[in-house]
């Protein structure tokens, strides 16, 4: 007898050579090739649920789906041994749980964490380009850090939101942001490697990348720490910094209160 059992799957991908996340027409995504690998395993058409949707050129660290179906009877870890042989190399499967019927990648998500990697000085690295912004002249991480401060806690980021974006409310509860000295770049490119952290319990379209640029502007002076209570206050996106580019942004965590089956406590 067929019993229906639903999966959660930890996935990392370098995003540069897809559309995105989502399935695109004539494009390829990382869903339409996990989607696709599961095809070719079980012979069902299985939708992967995502706990959002990456645009292209962005990364996942620790990407969360969810699947429900009836043919896999195999342990989770199996599932996940299984995929990594059908799926292209710069997308893997780190991590299989069997849940709960109901478990829901979006829905049952209750905190995020993305991470943006930057150089600061040097040549741009022939090796980092795809997952860090270069970034050239002076720049005063400390002021940086100064405005960092202002976005912890429950703000409305309407500023932070992408020009034509809906959604229900743009209040945002940020748990922290984090700006981190990685050291320095390897090799003859020189610079120093750093990255921005933002944990939340909800993201909006572009915000973090919007965050990242606004973040930069005050570190090169062009703006005062105390600018990001105006742009808080003021809810006009025209008014903030621009949109960093996909290719430092990783999907670094995302947090759950459901526990896999035969961990509850």
């Amino acid at each position: 007898m067929r019993v229906l059992r639903t999966f959660k799957l930890q996935i990392a991908y370098d995003g540069t050579d897809y559309a995105g996340w989502q399935i695109q027409p004539n494009q390829p995504t990382i869903q339409s090739q996990l989607e696709k690998a599961l095809r070719q395993l079980t012979g069902q058409r299985l939708a992967v649920v995502g706990s959002g949707r990456t645009d292209s050129g962005v990364h996942a660290i620790a990407q969360v789906g969810s699947l429900t179906t009836d043919t896999w009877r195999a342990p989770a870890d199996a599932l996940m041994r299984a995929m990594n042989t059908k799926l292209p190399a710069d997308i893997a499967i780190t991590g299989a749980w069997e849940m709960p019927l109901n478990f829901h990648a979006i829905r049952d998500a209750v905190g995020k964490r993305y991470r943006y990697q930057w150089q600061l000085g040097g040549v741009r690295d022939a090796f980092e380009y795809r997952y860090r912004l270069h970034v050239q002249g002076a720049v005063d991480v400390e002021a940086m850090r100064a405005a960092a401060k202002k976005f912890v806690g429950k703000h409305d980021f309407a500023s932070f939101q992408a020009t034509g974006s809906v959604r229900k409310t743009t209040v945002r509860d940020v748990r922290a942001v984090d700006i981190i000295d990685d050291g320095p770049l390897r090799g003859r490119a020189g610079g120093q490697a750093w990255a921005i952290e933002i944990e939340a319990d909800g993201f909006l379209y572009n915000m973090v990348r919007n965050i990242v640029g606004t973040l930069l502007e005050v570190g090169r002076g062009k703006q005062s720490p105390e600018w990001i209570e105006h742009l808080l206050a003021v809810g006009d996106r025209d008014q903030a910094g621009p949109t960093a580019p996909p290719q430092g942004l990783f999907l670094a965590r995302v947090d759950y209160d459901v526990q896999p089956l035969g961990e509850e406590s």
